[in-house]
């Protein structure tokens, strides 16, 4: 695989070519996926439920993502890595061009924040300092209480068509890629289709340009209620290395997602 760069998705998305996309936390993982084809790696704040056991990603702290980041950017090949934004990193101007300036010090070369329409001036001053943004809309996970629980977003007429605007008003203030989380399939078609940017969908349905699943869902081994967006891999292959890459081969023929992974 060639080395994946922003310029590499956008040239996907105009080709209707679909990429993949996974979370990684370490070196040999992260080499694994790489190596299996995934063209994008993301160090996710999922790590606080997924590693360290806590019920939500609040906890992650700035340092633990940049630990991971630099584990996983001694590993990643030739794929893209993403990064998070932990909780509370936009709480401020200030705040998220330090910590987002942390992130790309220790490895990231896409860094993702979750937020609306307000964050509008954020993405703005990130591009400006040559920091390339994604920006995560629809169930946010930084802001599960508020939402009351990880519910699908964009059910009815008015909220997908916040959701929709939001995503034009983020990609005009500069984000490169925008991530779609749990939101009905005709949601992540519409705003697929209405953007020039690519997105990505986790639990968005077939339609979008990249589909994005945290690794340990991939892998089978994901604790408590299993999302109607994942699937196991590892069950069909023989080995973690033959999951990733039955996962991306999924992925790149639209195998994945299925019918019943959509809302």
């Amino acid at each position: 695989m060639k080395t994946v760069t922003l310029s590499t998705l956008r040239a996907r998305k105009q080709a209707g070519e679909p990429f993949s996309c996974l979370t990684a936390y370490d070196a040999s993982f992260a080499r694994a996926a790489s190596e299996a084809g995934i063209e994008v790696l993301l160090v996710g704040d999922s790590l606080g439920m997924v590693l360290q056991g806590h019920a939500s990603t609040l906890p992650v702290t700035l340092d633990d993502i940049c630990y991971h980041t630099r584990c996983v950017a001694r590993g990643k090949g030739a794929s893209l890595l993403m990064v998070d934004l932990p909780f509370m990193s936009n709480s401020s101007q200030e705040r998220l061009l330090q910590d987002a300036g942390e992130l790309m010090r220790a490895g990231a070369e896409l860094v993702k924040v979750e937020g609306e329409a307000w964050m509008a001036d954020g993405i703005r001053e990130l591009t400006r300092r040559g920091v390339p943004v994604c920006a995560h809309l629809g169930l946010t996970p930084q802001t599960v209480y508020q939402l009351g629980g990880y519910k699908v977003q964009g059910r009815d007429a008015e909220r997908a068509g916040q959701i929709l605007e939001d995503a034009r008003t983020l990609v005009d203030a500069g984000a490169s890629v925008i991530l779609l989380e749990c939101v009905p399939a005709s949601l992540g078609r519409a705003v697929s289709e209405a953007l020039e940017v690519p997105v990505i969908g986790i639990g968005a349905g077939p339609d979008v340009d990249g589909q994005i699943l945290v690794m340990h869902d991939v892998l089978g081994v994901t604790h408590g209620r299993t999302p109607r967006f994942v699937k196991n891999f590892l069950a069909e292959a023989e080995d973690v290395q033959s999951a990733f890459r039955r996962y991306h081969e999924d992925v790149k023929a639209r195998r994945f997602p299925a019918e019943a992974h959509c809302f």
